[in-house]
């Protein structure tokens, strides 16, 4: 199965957003990855609505939007209108998960549910049926160029057995670097949040960098690495 590949627009360079989603929306990626943090839920402000508009203006890619933030269910209509075809969101920050999830599904975009790396799968465990993918958080959430968690590895394990009856995908984000992406796929993860550790600030084209990627999971899979499929 070919893996998916996000970056994470948080660690664009906002002096030249639109160049910058210009140069990867002409690359092979599979989407682009908005972070919006509201300095209460996570420790850091993050993007806003106006750079989210920027971005759709200027990509046909899918965009995906994972809200950090407290009382999710008064911004997911925003920013669906917007142009989000999928919403994140965590169960911690609202009383009302369950129906978020409806109201998101309503507004005709997939669901998907973020865990922090301090949030148990049983938390979330009741709402795994209904959801499209669940984000697992790598790093403690708010900052990029953290290490990666290994810890979290163990909860990844126990989600790629639950996808098989949920029927969700599992997308991470957090220090994914080429290393990460090829352990992972062999878990069970089919989308990659790439930051830091494996696309921004490389000296390389975008184009180049996500190929390289690409080209890196063809080989692994032709070589039988790949164990998920």
């Amino acid at each position: 199965m070919q893996r998916k590949l996000y970056p994470s627009m948080m660690c664009a360079n906002f002096n030249h957003l639109s160049e910058e989603t210009r140069l990867l929306s002409e690359s092979a990626i599979d989407g682009l990855h908005m972070d919006i943090m509201d300095g209460a839920f996570v420790p850091n402000f993050g993007m806003s609505p106006e750079d989210f508009k920027t971005i759709s203006d200027h990509t046909n890619k899918l965009l995906d939007v994972h809200l950090m933030i407290y009382h999710p269910e008064n911004y997911v209509e925003k920013f669906i209108k917007l142009g989000a075809r999928r919403v994140y969101f965590h169960p911690e920050a609202t009383p009302h998960a369950s129906r978020i999830i409806s109201q998101i599904k309503q507004l005709g975009a997939e669901v998907g549910i973020a865990i922090n790396p301090g949030t148990s799968v049983d938390f979330v465990s009741e709402l795994l049926p209904l959801v499209d993918q669940v984000l697992v958080m790598t790093v403690n959430p708010g900052f990029a160029g953290q290490e990666y968690l290994e810890f979290v590895t163990e909860k990844i394990k126990r989600l790629s057995k639950l996808r098989q009856s949920d029927h969700f995908e599992i997308v991470v984000d957090g220090a994914i670097s080429l290393k990460k992406i090829q352990e992972l796929s062999m878990l069970g993860v089919t989308g990659f949040v790439l930051g830091t550790s494996a696309l921004f600030g490389k000296g390389k084209s975008y184009g180049e960098i996500i190929d390289s990627i690409k080209q890196f999971q063809e080989a692994a899979v032709f070589n039988g690495t790949d164990l998920s499929c």
